[in-house]
């Protein structure tokens, strides 16, 4: 689930909470189109239709249906912002919302999904920068639903852009409609073998991440490290590939408060393992904002 390279933060909220000048641009896109996309599905259970049923349940229990916002009309469209392979744009399909924006930038993910959802017409699948995807593609006010999993929100270049993807978030939905965004909280730096996480393992494949907190970034990033050992046969030796990218740290207590600036209220809040934290929000009656541009 991944987001494009950074262009120039210009607003004022987004100048500070941006990195210092001159530091390097996270390589999110490179990362899952040059490596990981390939062991993506299998590293969340290997299964898209038990994926999607699961995704289906949460949602469902959240209260993200169609009839949720108060414009049944505007009820029946949603965002799925960096989708990956898909199991969340599956699971607001079978929801029921006639439309389902899937928006990510990894062309194998974004191939895997359309493969898989070549019978579920509901889902469309974008190629798209999730910065500015609601902007370019989505009226404002007439998404029932938007949702951003998979910990995308770390995967964004700075904080600034999080912060403008919220307002982004709160004038696409409908009044009445729901948002739901499930990140990491990695602010509080691992030790020792703590920083070595086991993802999955098969007789085939072991997947292990390992996080690095350097000092030249302060309290702003962490690297991941993800380690995959492969082997062709059960007793054939086993071979590595490693490559690294950076995540943005995001605190719950900050990313709340920038929601609720954006003018999303906090309807239901969950902690999960490994720093999860899922949050769902209801954009009121009122209008948000000042309205800004978008398609017709």
């Amino acid at each position: 689930m991944t987001i494009a390279v950074p262009t120039s933060v210009t607003t004022a909220a987004a100048q500070a909470v941006a990195p210092p000048e001159g530091r390097p641009v996270d390589q999110a896109v490179d990362h899952y189109d040059r490596f990981l996309a390939e062991h993506y599905t299998w590293m969340l259970g290997g299964d898209l239709d038990a994926l999607a049923a699961v995704q289906r349940a949460s949602l469902s229990g959240w209260g993200v249906t169609p009839d949720a916002a108060a414009c049944p009309a505007a009820g029946s469209l949603a965002v799925d912002l960096g989708c990956g392979p898909g199991q969340a744009s599956l699971a607001l399909a079978g929801l029921g919302f006639d439309s389902v924006l899937a928006v990510d930038l990894s062309r194998p993910l974004l191939g895997e999904l359309a493969a898989h959802a070549a019978q579920v017409p509901a889902v469309r699948v974008m190629r798209a920068d999730v910065r500015t995807a609601l902007r370019e593609l989505v009226r404002p006010g007439s998404a029932g639903a938007v949702v951003c999993l998979g910990d995308t929100l770390t995967h964004l270049p700075t904080r600034g852009d999080v912060a403008a993807l919220f307002a982004d978030v709160a004038a696409a939905l409908a009044p009445g409609g729901t948002a739901v965004f499930a990140y990491r909280d990695l602010t509080v730096p691992l030790t020792g073998t703590d920083r070595f996480l086991p993802v999955r393992a098969t007789e085939d494949r072991i997947m292990t991440c390992f996080l690095e907190y350097p000092d030249d970034y302060d309290d702003y990033t962490v690297v991941v490290h993800d380690l995959i050992h492969t082997r062709d046969t059960p007793d054939a030796n086993w071979t590595l590939t490693a490559r690294s990218y950076r995540k943005l740290r995001l605190s719950h207590t900050w990313v709340v408060e920038q929601l609720r600036t954006a003018g999303l209220r906090v309807r239901h809040e969950e902690s999960g393992p490994g720093g999860m934290r899922t949050v769902v929000l209801e954009r009121g009656t009122r209008g948000v904002g000042t309205p800004r541009s978008g398609p017709a």
